[in-house]
């Protein structure tokens, strides 16, 4: 018989390396799951590990080993300071994503790191990650994962938005759950408002000073990529080598390349949404930047598009992640085939529990 009441630290590095989030959550369930947020909190990264990180998918397979193990306990420490800092007691789990440093699933291959069993042994506490290998291994994308959450703990919405390193949305298509990646949001305007001196574009300011390039935003729009059938997911090597070699055929300023990036973020998010006077909750790091949601509602002035609190527009990922760590103790389905395109729905990660050898 399982219980009907889990306190859970969830735990995500994101593709835009903004930090590491965390949550501690109670989830509930009666009839449906319900959460509740205790404390949260975004530990940003070093130099050492933003440099480290931004660079890893270049690194040879005993590099990314030793990278596994120091990032585990990198990720460790993190943890453990978040656990001692709001005194929290109570954890049936750590539930946490690890990082993507490879993901080509096109090719049978993803990578977090951190997700070794000595994070476990390092926290005392039990431990549920690595969630993407196992939909690879049958079929699937591995990507994206947080539809289970958009459905479980979202369903009041029609469709839900992410925009972080990659935007990407969700939603329900006869009795299915249909989610995909859409394009590279913070990854790119990231890069480009760091070559001009500032940590990220606040509130668009920059993107909307600009002027937008029609040609590189026709070349932008007509990658194939934007043409191919859900499911459908993307990785780092997408921005490495599609994205910037193309945009590097136009010698504009990086003011420009931001204006013109973000209108083409907001044309392939229109794209994605073919229901008229329906609801979008728009979540992740991108959801502050206004320049980009003026332009989305530009083109879709039909849809009531909601920006929710601070604590669900940032930590929604981490918060559904600690669902998914949970519904695995619970051996019940996380991972939805109609998303990521796997063989079947399953129940994915894995769990190691604390062995504590002084008992």
């Amino acid at each position: 018989m399982f219980k009907d009441s889990y306190q859970v630290v969830g735990v995500m590095s994101g593709t835009s390396l903004d930090g590491v989030d965390l949550v501690y959550v109670t989830l509930t369930y009666s009839d449906k799951w319900e959460f509740k947020i205790h404390f949260s909190e975004t530990i940003p990264y070093s130099d050492y590990w933003f440099n480290l990180l931004s660079s890893a998918v270049n690194l040879s397979k005993q590099e990314l080993l030793d990278l596994n193990e120091s990032y585990t306990e990198e990720l460790a420490r993190i943890i453990s300071a978040f656990i001692s800092k709001y005194s929290i007691v109570e954890i049936d789990a750590v539930s946490s994503h690890g990082h993507t440093v490879l993901h080509q699933p096109q090719k049978g291959f993803t990578l977090q790191i951190g997700n070794l069993e000595k994070l476990s042994t390092l926290l005392k506490q039990n431990v549920v990650c690595d969630f993407r290998v196992q939909d690879v291994e049958f079929g699937g994308q591995g990507a994206p994962l947080v539809p289970i959450g958009d459905r479980l703990l979202f369903s009041q919405y029609d469709y839900c938005l992410n925009l972080g390193g990659f935007s990407n949305i969700s939603f329900e298509e006869n009795s299915h759950r249909i989610a995909f990646d859409i394009s590279p949001v913070n990854t790119l305007m990231n890069l480009y408002a760091n070559k001009l001196g500032f940590a990220y574009d606040d509130r668009g300011n920059l993107a909307r000073s600009g002027n937008l390039n029609f040609d590189l935003l026709t070349e932008l729009n007509a990658l194939p990529f934007y043409k191919l059938p859900y499911p459908k997911s993307l990785g780092i090597e997408f921005v490495n080598e599609i994205i910037l070699p193309l945009i590097s055929k136009y010698k504009i300023s990086e003011i420009d390349l931001l204006r013109t990036f973000v209108e083409h973020v907001a044309f392939q998010i229109s794209n994605s949404i073919s229901r008229e006077n329906t609801s979008l909750l728009v979540t992740g790091g991108g959801a502050y930047n206004d320049f980009l949601i003026e332009r989305m509602k530009g083109y879709l002035p039909n849809i009531y598009v909601e920006v929710p609190g601070k604590i669900t527009l940032e930590f929604k990922e981490a918060l559904v992640f600690s669902l998914l760590g949970v519904l695995k103790l619970r051996n019940e389905i996380n991972t939805l085939a109609s998303v990521t395109g796997a063989e079947q729905d399953h129940s994915a990660g894995n769990i190691y529990y604390y062995k504590n050898l002084n008992c």
